[in-house]
C-alpha cells in the first residue's frame, strides 16, 4: 500500500488548538479545491509514492508524538485513514487536516479532524460539506480562514451553527488570510461581538519566512 506524498517534515504546529507544540507533518499530493489565498499550491501535483511502511518509519525517526496529516486534501487518498489509524495503534496524537469538501467520518474517531470550512473569498465555499458539522466529536476542531468581513459573517454562522450541536464542544478556529486581513482587525470583531472563538495566527510564517516550504 501506498500513498502519494509532497513532503514529511519536523516543525512548530503552526495553527489549531495545538499551535505551538513541535508537529512532524505528512503532506499528502493533490486537491480537488482551488482556494484564492491557497498557499501550498505545490502540492497540488508534487509528490511521489511512498509505501504505507515507509511513511510511518520516516515519521518514528523525528521521535515526535505530535503527528499532522494535511495537504492538498489528505483524504482525496482511500489509503490515508489507515495510515492514521496505524500512527494512533503506535501512541501517536493525530490531526488529520482537511478542507471541509470530503466526509470526515472516514477517519477513525480518535484522531482529532481540523475540519476548514471555506469562506467566500476563497472562492470555494459552495465545497463545505456542511454535514461535517454532524460528524464532528469532541475533540474535533472548526477553522475558518477569514479574509473580508463578508468571510468574517460567514464564519460566525458557521460558529453558530457548530454552538448549537449540543455536547460537542468543538474548538473554533478564525484565522486571517495572512497579509490580506489584519490580526488586530480580526480580533476587534471578535471582541466586538463577543464570540467563544479562538484567533489562530501562523506561527510558521511568524517564525520563518512566509514562503518557506518545509516548516
Amino acid at each position: 500500500m501506498a500513498l502519494r506524498v509532497n513532503e514529511i517534515f519536523h516543525s512548530i504546529q503552526g495553527e489549531s488548538g495545538y499551535a505551538g507544540w513541535p508537529c512532524v507533518f505528512v503532506r499528502l499530493t493533490g486537491c480537488n479545491l482551488r482556494c484564492s489565498y491557497c498557499d501550498t499550491r505545490y502540492a497540488y501535483d508534487e509528490g511521489d509514492f511512498v509505501t504505507l511502511r515507509e511513511i510511518i518509519g520516516r515519521v518514528r525517526r523525528f521521535d515526535c508524538p505530535l503527528v499532522e496529516i494535511t495537504g492538498g486534501e489528505p483524504l482525496l487518498q482511500p489509503e490515508t485513514p489507515e495510515l492514521v489509524a496505524e500512527l494512533l495503534d503506535l501512541g501517536h496524537t493525530v490531526l488529520v487536516e482537511t478542507n471541509g469538501s470530503m466526509d470526515i467520518s472516514v477517519v477513525d474517531r480518535r484522531c482529532v479532524k481540523i475540519v476548514d470550512f471555506k469562506c467566500p473569498s476563497s472562492g470555494e465555499s459552495d465545497a463545505n460539506d456542511m454535514e461535517n458539522l454532524e460528524r464532528l466529536g469532541s475533540r474535533d476542531e472548526i477553522k475558518c480562514v477569514i479574509g473580508t468581513r463578508e468571510d468574517y459573517e460567514f464564519a460566525r454562522e458557521i460558529e453558530r451553527l457548530a454552538a448549537e450541536r449540543a455536547g460537542t464542544g468543538s474548538t473554533v478556529c478564525f484565522s486571517p488570510v495572512f497579509g490580506k486581513l489584519e490580526p488586530r482587525e480580526l480580533a476587534e470583531w471578535i471582541l466586538a461581538d463577543r464570540l467563544r472563538v479562538r484567533l489562530g495566527l501562523q506561527l510558521h510564517k511568524i517564525i520563518w519566512e512566509p514562503d518557506t516550504r518545509g516548516v
